[in-house]
């Protein structure tokens, strides 16, 4: 019995002993990477070991490790690529970029240009044959991106022909496919500091990916989107994230996936934050400034929120929600969120057929709103200078109250209020019971601050939760 109880003891310890190393094991891991003195021979578990690529420490990780980017003299010439790999519930894997950048572009190779005149220089094999890729194609001098005047979801002016260009401009010739730059003459082409975009996205999701983190990290100069998710994916969360300079979209889910974002600077991409598909976003603490196409665009179907942001309106088009033509419908939800343009021209808060924009406390200077969906507005101020339009289409839906308008008109349908008609709009509609229709004083349009007395508490955008910073 001795010999039986001493067997049994034995094996007990044994089996706690296995269950602690299986435990050890299971452990979340730091996973560290260096690019400059990186080696993917090593294991990368220690800061004096880093790998060198993203794409190891990603094959690498399991549910509950953290991918640490070092900090670097030079950016990353790398993008982080996870495909039908996840995390699992309460076990993230997390792409800690500790405020390094994933930068998408390279240098021009001088042996891979042939110069057709002085200073003119020409590629005809510098990307794939590809409509989109060169939709959204630009060049870099000397740090500054250069669109010529082209963006994927943008205006789009006429092709230069190559003798027409200037130092410090491009083109595009289609027939040939073929890229041309232009340099001062008597330089050589790899004297300059001209870069082009090599990689498609800087950080991107595709197939099914669940459960990841991914925060600090900067994408610049990529051809496509900073962030792009596309597949099914869901718990997935982007925390002080930025993106410069894109070609395409700061930040775009598609498909069948579910983002949340907590954080987000989004500076001179095409698109701010595009979304589309089935997609669903939670957007908190964002900022978009610089952009050309649109700033925030959702589209298709589903529901997306955006909260406690600011948005600086400088693209062709500002805010965008727009659902399917078979009737699918977009809904957007905006609460605590300003829009300010201070440029010459006209811009829009649109609601396309089959959208709905749910706005409270929303401050808007120098937008339009044009309406054929469905759009509720409370507790908000709306003006500029020049005063404003709100241009709402027989089809429209009209929701509205405790709002305070500075408006040059109000058109619903046929019928144009102007502000001394403002008693006959509300006859006329049963909206706006509460509201006021009067001149509002905007101390510093840059802030959104309004210097107006006597406006209602509680309506306009909170500034003290917004990230105005970099305005």
């Amino acid at each position: 019995m001795r010999e039986v109880l001493a067997m049994n003891g034995f094996a007990t310890v044994l089996a706690v002993v296995a269950v602690a190393a299986w435990a050890c094991a299971a452990q979340a891991r730091d996973i560290h990477i260096d690019h400059e003195k990186g080696d993917d021979g090593a294991n990368g578990l220690t800061q004096g070991a880093p790998l060198k690529t993203i794409a190891q420490a990603i094959t690498l990780a399991q549910p509950g490790d953290t991918i640490h980017l070092a900090p670097t003299k030079t950016p990353y010439k790398q993008s982080a690529v996870f495909h039908n790999k996840s995390g699992e519930p309460g076990k993230p894997i997390v792409l800690d970029g500790h405020g390094a950048t994933l930068s998408g572009s390279e240098p021009l190779d001088e042996k891979a240009w042939q110069q057709v005149a002085p200073g003119l220089y020409r590629n005809d094999k510098l990307i794939p044959r590809s409509d989109a890729i060169v939709g959204r194609f630009y060049f870099i001098f000397d740090g500054q991106m250069n669109h010529m005047g082209r963006t994927s979801k943008g205006p789009k002016r006429p092709w230069l022909k190559p003798e027409e260009l200037k130092p410090g401009e491009w083109t595009y010739v289609k027939d040939d496919h073929a890229f041309y730059v232009k340099i001062e003459p008597g330089k050589k082409l790899g004297d300059c500091r001209i870069e082009s975009p090599a990689r498609s996205n800087g950080v991107s999701f595709s197939g099914e990916c669940n459960h990841f983190v991914i925060r600090n990290v900067i994408a610049t100069h990529v051809w496509n989107d900073g962030y792009n998710i596309h597949g099914k994916t869901r718990d997935i969360l982007f925390e002080n994230i930025t993106a410069i300079d894109c070609g395409d979209d700061g930040l775009s889910a598609h498909d069948d996936c579910e983002v949340r974002v907590e954080g987000f600077v989004s500076i001179g991409n095409s698109t701010g934050i595009c979304n589309v598909g089935h997609s669903t976003s939670v957007n908190n603490c964002v900022l978009i400034k610089g952009c050309l196409g649109y700033d925030f665009f959702v589209l298709d179907t589903n529901t997306h929120t955006l909260t406690n942001s600011v948005i600086f309106a400088n693209a062709s088009r500002s805010v965008d929600v727009r659902g399917r033509a078979d009737g699918g419908v977009c809904t957007l939800k905006m609460d605590n969120v300003a829009i300010i343009h201070t440029g010459e021209h006209r811009r829009e808060i649109a609601v396309g057929k089959n959208g709905i924009l749910e706005a409270r406390r929303l401050t808007a200077y120098g937008l339009c709103l044009v309406q054929q969906g469905a759009a509720t507005l409370t507790e908000s101020v709306i003006g500029g200078n020049p005063a404003p339009e709100f241009v709402l289409s027989s089809e429209a839906k009209w929701q509205a109250d405790k709002n305070v308008y500075d408006l040059k008109s109000l058109r619903l349908d046929k019928a144009v209020y102007a502000p001394k008609d403002f008693d006959a709009y509300r006859q006329a509609t049963r909206q706006d019971a509460a509201s006021q229709w009067t001149k509002i004083e905007f101390a510093q349009p840059l802030t959104g601050r309004v210097k107006t007395p006597g406006l209602p508490k509680g309506v306009g955008a909170d500034l003290a939760l917004l990230p105005l910073e970099g305005k």
